[in-house]
């Protein structure tokens, strides 16, 4: 499955790819953006990060506003920006809303039809790329984590609790934390797995922490400002409390939520933060040692 090189763009010393590839999982072309560090443009195998964008954007807003590449740069971590949705196969009404269908495959498998032919986000992230991409670039397939920013920050935190050998640390920004009781979640689920809520447990993050055995170190922020926070579509609070009464701990080496007074949604707030949380992956990626002076 080779990755068609679109552009490259020079950045902190390394590159950001603009690639596009045909997925056998997706059964379409899909895009994506690859930064690559300065030490994996010089040929040494990096750790790497998944960043999964929210509702409404492609791979190109982590990469292009995120302003995560001057700190990944700095930790020698690449950092995978992959597509939101299968772009290529449409169904009717996939994209008559902006937060259900195209740019809103929540990171997930769907089973309920038509969705279930090429709606398979999750198989694409955790399976297709995670062994794709390091077979093709300077990338070690022993050292990944994932973050992302809303339905994103949703599908960060699953995937790792779905899947914690296979990623180092997760963290997110304002993360859709209890999608079953919030209305994104309600119709992106209903449509994407039918009416059996029991089996939408199985893709919600405070469903999920409440049989997590592993340890818990999670890095989340979440705006006080944030529209979406105050309408009750985030609920980090509620993944709080079902971590807290699972036993495991809150705060700094622990699930730490900080609620930042003032900030919205946005990429501006994303960017503020960011520095933050590619440090709180390097903790898990690499050693402290390796890091270069920019």
């Amino acid at each position: 499955m080779p990755f068609e090189t679109n552009a490259t763009v020079a950045s902190f010393g390394g590159q950001l790819l603009k690639l596009s590839h045909n997925s056998t999982v997706i059964g379409s072309k899909m895009s994506l953006n690859l930064y690559l560090p300065p030490q994996a443009v010089s040929g040494a195998k990096v750790p790497w990060i998944f960043y999964l964008a929210g509702l409404t954007c492609t791979g190109d807003n982590g990469a292009e506003k995120g302003f995560f590449q001057q700190s990944a740069a700095k930790s020698g971590v690449a950092i995978a920006y992959p597509d939101t949705s299968p772009r290529e196969s449409r169904y009717e009404g996939d994209d008559a809303s902006w937060d259900f269908g195209r740019a809103a495959g929540f990171y997930v498998n769907a089973t309920k039809a038509p969705y279930s032919e090429t709606y398979k986000m999750e198989n694409y992230i955790t399976n297709e790329l995670y062994d794709a991409l390091p077979k093709e670039f300077s990338l070690d397939p022993a050292r990944v984590s994932i973050m992302g920013h809303s339905m994103g920050g949703h599908g960060a935190l699953t995937l790792y609790l779905k899947s914690p050998q296979k990623f180092k640390s997760v963290s997110a920004f304002a993360p859709i934390s209890n999608p079953i009781n919030c209305p994104w979640g309600q119709k992106a689920f209903t449509g994407y797995f039918g009416d059996d809520k029991e089996a939408w447990k199985k893709h919600d993050a405070t469903e999920l922490v409440k049989t997590h055995k592993g340890t818990l170190d999670v890095l989340i922020d979440v705006g006080t400002g944030d529209n979406f926070y105050k309408q009750k579509q985030l609920l980090p609070e509620n993944l709080e409390a079902a971590a807290k009464d699972a036993g495991h701990p809150l705060g700094p080496n622990g699930l730490n939520v900080r609620y930042q007074e003032d900030y919205d949604h946005s990429y501006y707030f994303i960017s503020t933060f960011a520095s933050d949380h590619v440090e709180h992956h390097t903790k898990f990626l690499i050693s402290q040692s390796n890091l270069i002076d920019l």
